[in-house]
């Protein structure tokens, strides 16, 4: 949908996927969309380089989320808000699931 604007299907894979879980990182977002994780890591960095992200370390992972500071970031996480309205309903549901910790061992799906 973005691919015109942002330049790759990564780059907007990329910040969709933050813009719905807040922030992410390159392994999980490959893993979540079945894609390339080099492709996924290129993009994140050149979004750092040019400022729409931004990263810490947390333990060995590089977590990404949106950089506050960034002077059109309103405006590009309303345009992707919007692009994921779009976005067939079951990618909608996927991308809203958050699961930070392990499931319980024995507990049912």
């Amino acid at each position: 949908m973005l691919t015109p604007i942002l330049g790759s299907t990564e780059a907007e894979k990329i910040l969709a996927f933050i813009e719905m879980r807040q922030r992410g990182y390159a392994y999980e977002i490959a893993k979540f969309y079945s894609t390339n994780l080099r492709g996924i890591q290129k993009q994140l960095q050149r979004l750092e380089h040019g400022g729409v992200l931004s990263s810490q370390k947390i333990g060995r992972t590089r977590v990404y989320s949106f950089n506050p500071t960034y002077f059109f970031s309103s405006e590009l996480r309303a345009l992707i808000r919007k692009a994921i309205s779009i976005y067939p309903k079951e990618l909608q549901t996927r991308l809203a699931i958050r699961r930070e910790r392990p499931r319980r061992t024995g507990k049912p799906l």
